[in-house]
């Protein structure tokens, strides 16, 4: 763990404890994401489609590389990130089903959200689809090394006083997937097709919730590896 360059919390607490990554997982953003990189392609005279494609297996910066070598990336970045504050107050924005009452239900201190985007912007989208947001939120800006790094996880961990082995994350892309995994959690996939590498998958969040409800209420620790 060490080299990642995270301490282990030195007044760690026995789990269980929950960390969500957000747009996929919790809030349904796909088509927000879609448009935002569809205007910010399009003012650069770029195929949106082409852009999209790469801008969903790689960070911000990496796509401007790829799509984009010859422009300041500075630039390209504030151009997405006004784009995406527009969308955070304008933007059409849906929780998946079972998010609120799930969220509402876990006891205090025992989850995070650990996401690659901003901390703003989740606020922004969890106040306008009424979910409630905890005390640990580990955002872009709070480390180095993003997705599929562990090192968010492991933050997510620190913050929470919690030991790695004691998380479960809850997670729908495979480098969130891989995150959680190289931090040594528990990984479970939700929405959508099955990654690699999850100890169990759910179609749905709605079905994964009383799952994970069991989970932080201290159900046989077995059945996390789907055993």
């Amino acid at each position: 763990m060490n080299s990642w360059n995270v301490r282990q919390a030195p007044d760690t607490a026995p789990g269980p404890y929950v960390l969500f990554d957000v747009d996929g997982t919790l809030i349904d953003a796909v088509d927000n994401q879609r448009r935002v990189w569809h205007t910010w392609a399009e003012r650069y005279g770029l195929d949106p489609d082409e852009v999209h494609r790469v801008a969903l297996r790689t960070r911000p910066l990496e796509t401007f590389e790829s799509v984009a070598p010859d422009r300041d990336p500075g630039e390209c970045l504030a151009a997405l990130h006004a784009l995406e504050d527009e969308d955070v107050r304008t933007g059409t924005y849906s929780a998946f089903a079972g998010a609120a009452d799930l969220l509402a239900a876990l006891p205090p201190g025992r989850w995070g959200l650990v996401t690659s985007n901003y901390a703003h912007r989740v606020r922004g989208r969890f106040a306008r689809t009424g979910l409630p947001v905890p005390g640990v939120v580990v955002d872009a800006a709070s480390v180095a090394e993003g997705k599929p790094s562990p090192v968010p996880y492991l933050l997510g961990a620190e913050l929470l006083g919690a030991r790695p082995a004691d998380c479960l994350v809850v997670e729908d892309a495979p480098s969130g997937v891989t995150a959680g995994l190289r931090a040594g959690m528990t990984v479970w996939g939700v929405n959508g097709p099955e990654v690699d590498g999850v100890h169990r998958h759910f179609g749905s969040l709605a079905e994964a919730a009383p799952e994970i409800l069991a989970f932080v209420g201290g159900a046989d620790r077995d059945r996390t590896s789907g055993a």
